[in-house]
């Protein structure tokens, strides 16, 4: 039986709210005096009640008439025109005298969401929370919502919806539902949308949470060309962990290394770091220039791996910089564009990914996949290029000190073959258990 010695709360105890409670109550707790029960779970019902009293006044009896105990929490920074269940000033705390007099609103703004991110922080009686605003509460509503764990039920219903959310959302599990009308009174349309969303965050705050899994959760990136990699992966965990995917999309890696860094991941087999190549040179799902540093932080037992290092990302062909224009171009379809990654650019991926495990001394085991890293990197496909895959994995080599708990695995397989699986597996299982 594969075991860790890192005692992680495991997935599905943060979907129960006994186990989500007892996560926020463990944080340090002010002195604000706010109304509370925690022996019931309430809904927040957040936005700017100087603004949208009545909009927050009708999404509240929308969600207790859906079954749901509401609780609305003025984040405004302007006298209400209700009378809230929480008021701006509590939630301002000692910065209330400078936010609720300030005349700079993005400054007050700001200055909010700072105080309802430490304010939500707080709480231990949050069985879900629904906001509403435009750009202003948006922000600030969403800020709060971040802090809370994921398995908490968090819906923004936003005018801002339909563009890049994001900021608003970042690594978390916010659904963003568009307001369709501004908020400026309610009308026959945000009347349905309200009621719509009210029974939304009702329905998913008191919803019967599933069986949690008693497994240790690992997380396991995957990107399009190294789909069956992860697919053969998971498969060979069995029934002893459990497998949670994440597109390396630039979010997809923050997110994971987030879980890890909030103890809902043991480890990581991190296959496809091909979020790397964008942050170096200027594609669209980049990673940040933390990417690695949890694993330094958690010594979690890590398998890493070069997937999808060929390629850049960009969206649809005419968004590519016009520096790139003689590069190498495979179009997955109208919207994405992959660019070849050339020898010097595999050169500055391998020294970077490897000083970052240079700073890491956990345990540690990375694979190099000598036959090629993609889909599109093997013999007759577009990427194929073997000086420059050498030259990604000769920096690997030579940018971090391996033996001991971290070691380097030379490999003659393709990503995308069963047995570089194997010999994932063979890794994995020498440092888990």
């Amino acid at each position: 039986m594969i075991r860790t010695s890192q005692n992680p709360l495991q997935p599905g105890e943060t979907s129960a709210y006994k186990a989500r409670v007892q996560m926020l109550a463990d944080r340090n707790r002010d002195n604000r005096n706010v109304p509370e029960d925690s022996s019931m779970g309430r809904v927040y019902v957040v936005g700017t009640a100087d603004t949208k009293g009545d909009e927050l006044a009708y999404l509240a009896g929308r969600v207790r008439a859906a079954g749901a105990e509401p609780l609305i929490v003025d984040v405004g920074t302007r006298r209400p025109t209700i009378t809230p269940d929480v008021s701006a000033a509590m939630v301002a705390g000692a910065d209330a005298a400078t936010l609720l007099k300030s005349n700079d609103r993005g400054a007050a703004v700001a200055g909010m969401a700072r105080a309802f991110a430490e304010f939500m922080a707080s709480r231990t009686d949050v069985a879900g929370i629904i906001g509403i605003g435009g750009g202003g509460g948006t922000s600030i509503a969403t800020a709060g919502m971040r802090r809370l764990p994921i398995g908490i039920p968090k819906i923004m219903v936003s005018t801002l919806a339909s563009g890049d959310t994001s900021a608003y959302v970042d690594v978390s599990d916010i659904v963003m539902m568009p307001a369709v009308t501004d908020f400026a009174g309610l009308n026959r349309i945000s009347r349905v949308l309200l009621a719509q969303a009210g029974a939304a965050i009702a329905a998913m705050s008191t919803a019967e949470p599933p069986a949690a899994s008693d497994r240790p959760a690992i997380g396991l990136t995957m990107f399009g060309v190294t789909t069956i990699a992860a697919t053969q992966i998971s498969e060979r965990l069995g029934d002893d962990v459990e497998a949670v995917a994440f597109h390396a999309t630039g979010t997809g890696g923050r997110t994971m290394e987030s879980l890890i860094d909030s103890g809902l991941l043991s480890g990581a087999i991190d296959i496809t770091t091909t979020e790397v190549c964008d942050l170096l040179f200027g594609g669209v799902l980049p990673a940040l220039p933390t990417r690695f540093d949890c694993i330094a932080r958690t010594r979690v037992p890590y398998v890493g791996s070069l997937g999808a290092c060929d390629m850049i990302n960009f969206w649809a062909r005419n968004t590519v910089p016009a520096r790139y224009s003689d590069r190498l171009f495979y179009q997955h379809n109208d919207n994405i564009t992959l660019m070849r990654t050339t020898t010097e650019e595999c050169d500055a991926i391998g020294t970077w990914i490897g000083h970052k495990l240079d700073a890491a001394d956990g345990p540690i085991r990375f694979l190099i996949p000598g036959g090629g890293v993609s889909a599109l990197d093997s013999p007759g496909q577009p990427f194929w290029d073997p000086a420059a895959d050498a030259a990604l994995f000769a920096a690997i080599e030579r940018s971090a000190r391996w033996g001991g708990s971290r070691r380097l695995i030379k490999t003659p397989f393709h990503i995308n073959d069963p047995a570089f699986a194997d010999a994932v597996i063979a890794a994995f299982m020498e440092i888990w258990s």
